[in-house]
């Protein structure tokens, strides 16, 4: 566990990444933040999922806008 400490991802499941990036911003935020063909064309968590897992920079590009997104709304709950 120790060695995850600095991880901002540990626990966290691309899945469920996917889930806050569509509920609270949508699918076609995700299309035009990161374009990839399972955000524009008939988007689904599972057919997101399914290429998220199989192409690695894909992935790493969503894990970062969940980090930026996540970071900013933090900082703006902070100066509330």
């Amino acid at each position: 566990m120790e060695t995850q400490k600095n991880n901002p991802l540990h626990g966290i499941t691309l899945e469920q990444m996917l889930i806050y990036l569509t509920e609270n911003h949508s699918w076609e935020f995700l299309a035009s933040e990161i374009n990839i063909n399972c955000f524009k064309s008939d988007p689904s968590i599972k057919s997101s999922l399914t290429f998220l897992r199989k192409t690695p920079w894909a992935r790493t590009r969503v894990e970062n806008l969940y980090l930026y997104l996540k970071k900013k709304e933090q900082k703006k709950s902070d100066t509330k």
